[in-house]
């Protein structure tokens, strides 16, 4: 009887868990479709094939490129009300043309944007005139820039984009992306209502700019501060000289005016983190009339002063630089400032960032869908290789050119100053090439290494003047080294073999030659 018992009360157990078992597995069942169901609805209700963080430059000219391919896009602004900066204000004929090609060129019409034609160059009291080159069998658009103000420009952009009816432009703050399994599968973000929501993509497009606050959840990339840009606006009036960006060779660094309107003129100069004036209580104001003002020609001192004496809102940017670093994290990729900055001096932010977004639209072109997480992940790597002819290019003479333009009591130093702007003033071949370099005419490494290497030769050949002494071949050897030291390292991190292996800037060139019909 007992054994009987016994049995009983094992079977009744077996037949509890058994039942328990079922019941739970059956239930886990329901909930993972009813999750699955949820996460499909979520999906389809996103309607989006790409999420782009950010409506700047980067982001507004991605989304109606993409959207032109077909593509329905969902761009997230933080704020759609035209942003106020003194940055992103110049655009180098390389830009234009990488505008046209994107199908954008009309939206440097309507905002009073002035044409560019080159740079005045002013030192010790000396003026050079340095043009694009109105010849370049490399470059088949008008070599002129232009200058406006950047508000303007991304709001015109802005409706360009949205125009297109699979584009989905909202304001809204992402707060964070959704991963899963290593794969960036969207966003999650609170709209302008402050309701919080989910949205999905194959492809998360970061292009928020330099205060990016996904960065660091793509990667450990840290940007650098160098300096500070100073700037403020000198209203109602023009320049002697419109059609010119007027560079200054100044101390403590470079200051510059350029026409950003029809009516007003840019005032903008370099200070560093140990010598910064406070803007509150007028101690930046004075700096500008007592150090500034003194070092800025006369025929451009006036306006350059005008602003300051009317009371204009001074503002400050940091400067910064940034080397591009993917991210291991699939589904996502960074754009814009968000991925890599250089110094401002050579004004190709902009023209880097086209650059990045032709590319970018032509490797993802051949793809019916991109919902291949491994197929768009071995996309973003070729993207980063075949960018690295033109950012690479670009951000070295950056480096190198705002080096030069630090004034410094060292008399190496000093030499090479004075060498790039004889250099620039020497016409010819040299100023054309140089310029070309800068306004994204013709961005290849190569050139970029013979040209400075003839800067470092003028510059050693004064230092030898007229004839080599002891201290004149030590400073020389001293310019030598500082310009190994301005090249070497830069063009290490950019990656020697993707700047000049062939089959790279083979790759690159059918980027930028490559004509679109948007």
């Amino acid at each position: 009887m007992n054994m009987a018992f016994t049995h009983a009360c094992l079977w009744t157990l077996l037949a509890f868990v058994l039942t328990w078992t079922v019941f739970y597995v059956t239930n886990r069942r329901k909930k993972a479709t009813k999750l699955a169901d949820t996460v499909a609805e979520e999906h389809k209700d996103s309607d989006a094939d790409v999420i782009i963080v950010g409506a700047g430059i980067g982001g507004s000219a991605l989304a109606y490129a993409l959207a032109k391919d077909g593509r329905r896009v969902h761009v997230i602004e933080r704020d759609m009300r035209e942003p106020e900066r003194m940055m992103g204000e110049f655009m180098q004929p390389g830009g234009r043309l990488m505008l046209s090609k994107l199908g954008l060129q009309d939206c440097l019409e309507e905002i009073d944007a002035q044409k560019a034609i080159g740079l005045a160059v002013y030192k010790d009291g000396k003026e050079a005139v340095a043009p694009f080159p109105v010849e370049n069998n490399n470059f088949s658009y008008e070599p002129t820039g232009r200058c406006f103000y950047n508000g303007r420009f991304v709001q015109r952009l802005r409706q360009k984009a949205s125009s297109l009816p699979n584009v989905k432009l909202e304001e809204g703050t992402v707060k964070s992306l959704i991963e899963e399994k290593g794969v960036i599968k969207g966003v999650t973000y609170k709209n302008k209502s402050g309701e919080e929501i989910t949205a999905f993509a194959p492809l998360t497009v970061v292009c928020d700019g330099c205060y990016s606050n996904l960065r660091r959840s793509l990667n450990d990339n840290n940007a650098k501060v160098l300096s500070y840009q100073v700037g403020y606006i000198s209203k109602n009036c023009r320049l002697e000289e419109p059609e010119k960006l007027h560079l200054i060779m100044a101390k403590p660094s470079y200051t510059m005016l350029y026409q950003v309107s029809s009516t007003d003129v840019r005032c903008v100069f370099e200070l560093f983190p140990d010598n910064m004036p406070s803007i509150s209580n007028g101690e930046m104001a004075t700096f500008v009339k007592n150090t500034i003002a003194p070092q800025v020609p006369l025929k451009l001192r006036k306006l350059f002063l005008k602003g300051i004496d009317e009371g204009a809102q001074i503002k400050t940017m940091p400067t910064k630089s940034m080397g591009a670093t993917l991210s291991e994290k699939k589904g996502v990729i960074l754009l814009g400032d968000a991925f890599n900055m250089r110094h401002p001096a050579v004004a190709s932010g902009m023209m880097v960032l086209l650059s990045d977004i032709l590319i970018l639209r032509r490797l993802l072109k051949p793809l019916s869908n991109l919902g291949d997480a491994n197929k768009i992940s071995e996309i973003i790597k070729s993207f980063y290789v075949i960018r690295k002819p033109m950012s690479a290019t670009v951000n070295t003479i950056g480096n190198a050119f705002s080096q030069v333009l630090i004034a410094s009591t060292d008399e190496a130093k000093e030499a090479m100053r004075q060498g790039c702007y004889d250099y620039l003033s020497s016409g010819g071949f040299r100023t054309s090439g140089l310029m070309a370099l800068l306004g994204g005419m013709n961005p290849r490494p190569l050139s970029l290494i013979y040209h400075l290497c003839l800067i470092t030769i003028s510059s050693i050949r004064q230092l030898l003047s007229p004839f080599p002494s002891p201290l004149g071949i030590w400073q020389s050897l001293k310019l030598f080294g500082l310009s190994i030291q301005m090249l070497i390292p830069h063009l290490k991190a950019e990656g020697f073999s993707q700047m000049f292996f062939p089959t790279y800037a083979a790759a690159y060139r059918k980027s930028y030659m490559a004509t679109t019909a948007l």
